[in-house]
């Protein structure tokens, strides 16, 4: 109990020190644009200006659609993307990492796309599968696909051989192996590599509406900077953080709910 709550402590100071940074960050801001060292609104708008134009985007929204019809249409397009990599990329990751063969056979894969600028072939994904929604998922599952899969591979490969031998001392068949060691030890990287994953594909979002969208808030983002609306550009990137810090959370907590033995083994 005693542990616990000096665990908590500690934690509630850092989240306060957090608080001071971003607390900082905006009083610089505040008092940048009240002095006048902002010469160029269209570059670095005031924090008023992007206030302004947050609370008119929660109002008015952009361009025919609410806020909630922008996130709506960009969660659906990442989200759809990021649960196919989940179901995909788990598997094929875990095969791969108690398999050589198959490693052998989806590696050339993997590290040829990892490495790739999204919009590089995002061309090719557009020719394929059409303007509509089917490129843009394609486009973010390719990014949220190689994080899990090495993240898994990584893990297989690092299972101590100790824990294995016991394993089958005891007389595992290789689906008690997979369930009682296999996962359970991998299971924390995984969760490391959904998160990686998750950003990825956050970051990949702007690139995924640029062509033929007409909603989503990196659409937003983007159709403000060609009319130089650079008060929406910051709003729209503080929603999209906000947002992304939300779902990391979430994949936080999931994280210490689902394996608690997380630096333990």
């Amino acid at each position: 109990m005693a542990e616990t709550t000096t665990k908590q402590r500690k934690h509630g100071r850092y989240f306060w020190i957090s608080c001071i940074t971003v607390g900082v960050i905006f009083l610089v801001w505040i008092i940048a644009s009240a002095s006048g060292s902002l010469d160029n609104a269209r570059v670095v708008p005031s924090i008023g200006a992007v206030g302004a134009a947050l609370l008119d985007l929660c109002t008015s929204g952009y361009k025919g659609n609410t806020l909630l019809q922008h996130l709506g249409a960009s969660f659906f397009r990442l989200f759809t993307a990021f649960f196919l990599a989940v179901l995909t990329a788990i598997p094929f990751g875990l095969l791969s990492g108690m398999n050589k063969k198959v490693r052998a056979a989806m590696e050339p894969i993997i590290e040829f796309i990892r490495p790739l600028p999204p919009l590089a072939y995002y061309t090719v994904i557009v020719m394929w599968l059409g303007i509509g929604d089917s490129s843009k998922i394609m486009l973010l599952y390719m990014a949220c696909f190689p994080p899990i899969y090495i993240a898994c591979v990584a893990s297989v490969v690092k299972i101590p051989e100790a824990y294995t031998h016991v394993a089958a001392t005891l007389g595992a068949n290789d689906r008690q192996m997979f369930w009682k060691v296999i996962l359970p030890y991998t299971a924390p990287d995984i969760f490391t590599g959904v998160r990686t994953a998750f950003g990825h594909g956050y970051t990949t979002l702007v690139a995924a509406e640029m062509v033929a969208a007409s909603s989503g808030i990196g659409w937003v983002v983007l159709d403000a900077s060609n009319w130089l609306r650079s008060d929406i550009i910051f709003a729209g990137i503080i929603v999209m953080g906000v947002t992304g810090l939300v779902f990391d959370w979430i994949l936080r907590n999931l994280e210490k709910k689902a394996v608690p033995w997380k630096g333990k083994l």
